[in-house]
């Protein structure tokens, strides 16, 4: 295989992954959109942030972030809290039941891809690995969390 070909049989395949993974995240949970599973891990992982900060990690405009983030305080997985060093600024944090749902979705996910990798040898699984990393990492890098 060519190299340009290589290339398209790339973006064809990862179109295909990304709407799998949007349709797959209604599965799992009806109430929580791709979207708003990667801003809540985002928000675990970082022990809460800003919502401007969540728009600049994922290079979405303000509005879309602002329209999650009102959803998930609504559904009562996230809460404001006023930052301790700034008191003009609010912070987002999960709630527990951020947190529950959070874990729920993330253990099926974990799940979901377990049995779709089973039966790939164990060498293919790191390369596959290092290679998703590599790519992530590779400059002009923009999370996908649409």
């Amino acid at each position: 295989m060519e190299a340009a070909d290589a290339v398209e049989t790339i973006q064809r395949e990862m179109t295909s992954f990304a709407r799998r993974a949007r349709a797959s995240a209604g599965r799992l949970h009806p109430e929580l959109s791709l979207v708003s599973y990667t801003l809540l891990g985002h928000l675990e992982e970082s022990d809460g942030c800003r919502a401007t900060d969540l728009a600049a990690h994922y290079a979405l405009d303000k509005s879309t972030v602002s329209r999650q983030v009102a959803a998930l305080e609504r559904a009562g997985l996230i809460a404001r809290r006023q930052d301790p060093d700034d008191h003009r600024v609010q912070v987002l944090d999960l709630t527990d039941a951020g947190r529950r749902i959070l874990a729920q979705v993330t253990e099926s996910r974990r799940t979901a891809f377990r049995e779709r990798l089973a039966e790939w040898a164990p060498g293919d699984l790191e390369r596959f690995a290092r290679y998703l990393v590599r790519y992530n990492a590779g400059p002009g890098h923009a999370p996908d969390a649409d």
